[in-house]
């Protein structure tokens, strides 16, 4: 998959080598930028048209980019996340209450049995994640979906790390007990 971000039409000021970099650096995270986008947006054309957009922010403010202050993901998902905010703002929506997908794709065709169970599992999950509050969605989304470590996470939601992890384990704690309570019934 990939967006129209021209990096042809970079200031005069940028360096091959800085749009050789850019361009690895879209290679590596577009595919998260988007995936983040689409658990917030739920709407594939608008999620590559803003996943477009956030490149071409990034790409302008790209010869500002100080890698000692903040690392590139930092960077990027904080401009992911203004995005995203803004195109609720401007579209005065508010976000989806069920942001979440499922990726399961299993080596084999379930068994009726199990496509049933896994589908009552995978809305309830689904149910108890859009409970959460907008920045727990937002960390277990950054750390489960997109891989980042604590620390980006805390950069990019300008949080401390610990933090982050004392969200981490409340939210996961709760949404295990949510869980055993529904099993409970």
């Amino acid at each position: 998959m990939t967006f129209d971000v021209e990096l042809d039409s970079s200031p005069e000021e940028t360096h091959e080598n800085s749009r050789d970099a850019f361009a690895e650096l879209y290679e590596q995270y577009m595919p998260k930028v988007y995936r983040y986008i689409n658990f917030r947006i739920r709407d594939e054309d608008t999620s590559q048209d803003l996943t477009s957009t956030v490149f071409q922010k990034a790409l302008s403010k790209f010869s500002g980019f100080n890698p000692h202050k903040a690392s590139f993901s930092t960077w990027i998902f904080t401009i992911t996340r203004n995005t995203v905010i803004d195109y609720y703002r401007v579209h005065k929506k508010h976000e989806h209450s069920e942001p979440w997908t499922s990726e399961y794709t299993p080596a084999e065709s379930p068994s009726p049995e199990e496509e049933v169970i896994r589908t009552e599992y995978t809305q309830k999950l689904r149910d108890f994640l859009s409970r959460l509050k907008k920045r727990e969605q937002d960390v277990i989304i950054l750390k489960y979906s997109n891989g980042m470590s604590n620390r980006e996470i805390a950069e990019a939601l300008n949080l401390t790390e610990s933090n982050v992890g004392s969200i981490l384990c409340r939210t996961i704690r709760r949404l295990r007990n949510s869980f055993m309570e529904w099993q409970n019934e």
